[in-house]
C-alpha cells in the first residue's frame, strides 16, 4: 500500500481519525524514547497515525535524531507516521531532505512548506509510496498575515489548495489546515474534495471538533486527520484521553450527516449510471437555469436500482412510528410501491385531482381516520409540493409529521417543512451526491464547484 492507502486502511480498522503527536517535552535525550514508547503502547489501536515533530528531537543533536529513528522503527508497519518537519527548499537540498525523511528515518509522510513552489515539493512527491502534506492555512494566529492575502480573485491558501495536487503525478498530496480556522477549512474542502487534510489546533489551541467535522469531512466519512499532542501526552491517563477524543470525533462524524454508508454510496453511483443525475444546462419549472438535473422517474425502468433505493428508504423508516405510507404522485408512486413491498407496510396516496365520477376520493387506498402516515416523495426542493400533498391527507383525518425523500436538493425545503411543524428525513443531500461523484472521478472538481456555487445563489 502507498501512504494514503495505508492511512485509510488504519483509519477504518481502528475506526479513528485521531493522530497522536509525539512531541516529548524531555529534559534529556534519554527520556525521548521512553516517553514515546509509553505513549505509542497506550494509543496504538486508537489512532489513524502518529506525528513526531522533528524539533523536539533535533534539539538534542545526534542522540535526539537517533531517538526519532528508533521511535519510527518501534511504531513499525502497522500505523502510518507523518514526520512534522515543514521542509521547504529546492534542488539537491530538497532531494536530501526527502532522502533523510523517507530513506534514513523511514517516515511514511512529511509536512512541507509551499512557499518556494512546486519544484521544492516534487523531490518528495517522486516517492510514489510516500505522502506529503502541504501547509495551506496553519493554526497559528499569524497565519492570516500571509496566507489570507488575495492572489488574483482568491486568497493565497485557496490557491495553494488548488495547486498542491498538481505537484504530484501519483496523487500522494494532502494539505494542512488548522482547526482554529473553520471557514478556511470549509473553503479548502470545497476546493479539494478528495484530499486528506491534516488538522492541527484541536485541544490546547482551542479548535472545535464538531465545527471541524462539519467543515472538512469527506462524503465517505474520512479525509480529516485530527492531530492532538499535549491533550493526550500530558493527560494523567493518556489512553483514556485518546479514547475520549476518538469517540468525540466519531460522534461528530455521525452527527454531521456527511458520512454515508456503503448502500447510499452505491446508490449514488447507480443514479449517475442510469441518468437519474445529469449535468449540463437545464431549465427548471421556476424558469431558472440549473447546472444539474435530477430525474428519479427513471427508477421505474431500472428495477434493480429501484429495489436498492427502496432499501435505503426502508432504513430511514425503521426509526419512525407510523401506520401507513403515503406516496406523492407521480414520481413517488413506483418508489412507494417498492418500499411497501420491501417493508410490508400498507400504501395509500393522495390524488392530484379528484374525479367527478366513481368514488370521488381525494385519497386512494384503505385507511382509518386517526392513523399516522409517513409521506414519501422522490426529492425535495422548496417543500411547497409536500405541503400541498399533505393537505388532503389531513382533511381525510390522517396525522402527518414525517416526510421521507431520497434526495434533499438543499434549496430551503427542510427549513420550510420545519416552519410548518413537519420533520424531513432525506437519504442523501445534493452535496453528498456531488462529493461521491467527485470522489469516484465521475465528475470533475470544477463541475462540483459550479453546482455548489449555483446552489448558494439559487
Amino acid at each position: 500500500m502507498n501512504f494514503f492507502e495505508h492511512l485509510e486502511f488504519t483509519a477504518t480498522k481502528n475506526n479513528s481519525l485521531l493522530c497522536v503527536g509525539l512531541d516529548p517535552r524531555a529534559t534529556c535525550a534519554a527520556d525521548l524514547w521512553a516517553l514515546n514508547r509509553s505513549l505509542i503502547d497506550a494509543t496504538r489501536d486508537l489512532v489513524c497515525c502518529f506525528k513526531p515533530n522533528v524539533a523536539f528531537y533535533e534539539a538534542f543533536g545526534a542522540e535526539g535524531w537517533n531517538a526519532l529513528k528508533q521511535t519510527i522503527e518501534y511504531i513499525g508497519p502497522d500505523v502510518p507516521v507523518i514526520l512534522d518537519a515543514k521542509r521547504g527548499d529546492i534542488g539537491s537540498t530538497a532531494e536530501a531532505y526527502a532522502y533523510a525523511a523517507f530513506e534514513t528515518l523511514g517516515a511514511g509522510a512529511i509536512t512541507l512548506s509551499p512557499y518556494l513552489g512546486g519544484d521544492s515539493v516534487r523531490p518528495f512527491t517522486r516517492y510514489a509510496d510516500r505522502g506529503v502534506f502541504v501547509l495551506c492555512h496553519t493554526s497559528n494566529p499569524g497565519a492570516a498575515e500571509l496566507q489570507t492575502l488575495n492572489v488574483g480573485d482568491e486568497p493565497l491558501y485557496r490557491r495553494v489548495a488548488r495547486m498542491a495536487p498538481t505537484w504530484s503525478e501519483t496523487d500522494n498530496v494532502g494539505l494542512v489546515v488548522g482547526a482554529t480556522w473553520p471557514d478556511a477549512l470549509r473553503r479548502v474542502r470545497e476546493t479539494a474534495p478528495l484530499l486528506w487534510i491534516l488538522v492541527p489546533g484541536i485541544g490546547a489551541q482551542g479548535g472545535d471538533v464538531a465545527q471541524t467535522v462539519a467543515a472538512g469531512l469527506r462524503a465517505d466519512g474520512l479525509g480529516l486527520i485530527f492531530n492532538v499532542s499535549r491533550a493526550v501526552a500530558n493527560a494523567a491517563d493518556p489512553r483514556a484521553a485518546a479514547l475520549a477524543l476518538r469517540d468525540e470525533i466519531n460522534a461528530a462524524r455521525m452527527a454531521s450527516g456527511r458520512q454515508i454508508n456503503k448502500a447510499q454510496h452505491q446508490l449514488v453511483l447507480d443514479l449517475a449510471r442510469i441518468g437519474a443525475v445529469k449535468f449540463g444546462q437545464f431549465t427548471l419549472k421556476s424558469g431558472k437555469i440549473s447546472p444539474i438535473y435530477i430525474d428519479l422517474r427513471v427508477l421505474a425502468s431500472h428495477p434493480e436500482v429501484l429495489a436498492r433505493a427502496a432499501a435505503v428508504y426502508a432504513a430511514l423508516l425503521q426509526n419512525l412510528t407510523f401506520d401507513r405510507l403515503a406516496a406523492i404522485p407521480y414520481a413517488a408512486l413506483p418508489i412507494g410501491t417498492a418500499v411497501a413491498l420491501q417493508t410490508g407496510r400498507p400504501l395509500i396516496y393522495p390524488r392530484k385531482e379528484v374525479k367527478e365520477y366513481g368514488t370521488r376520493r381525494a385519497v386512494e387506498g384503505v385507511f382509518t381516520p386517526g392513523e399516522r402516515v409517513v409521506v414519501l416523495d422522490d426529492l425535495i426542493t422548496t417543500g411547497d409540493s409536500k405541503i400541498e400533498a399533505i393537505q388532503p391527507l389531513q382533511e381525510a383525518g390522517l396525522h402527518v409529521q414525517d416526510i421521507v425523500v431520497l434526495i434533499d436538493r438543499q434549496s430551503g425545503g427542510r427549513e420550510e417543512l420545519e416552519r410548518q411543524g413537519y420533520r424531513l428525513h432525506a437519504a442523501l443531500t445534493l452535496r453528498q451526491i456531488l462529493d461521491v461523484l467527485t470522489q469516484e472521478r465521475i465528475i470533475e472538481d470544477t463541475q462540483r464547484s459550479k453546482v455548489l456555487e449555483w446552489l448558494a445563489t439559487a
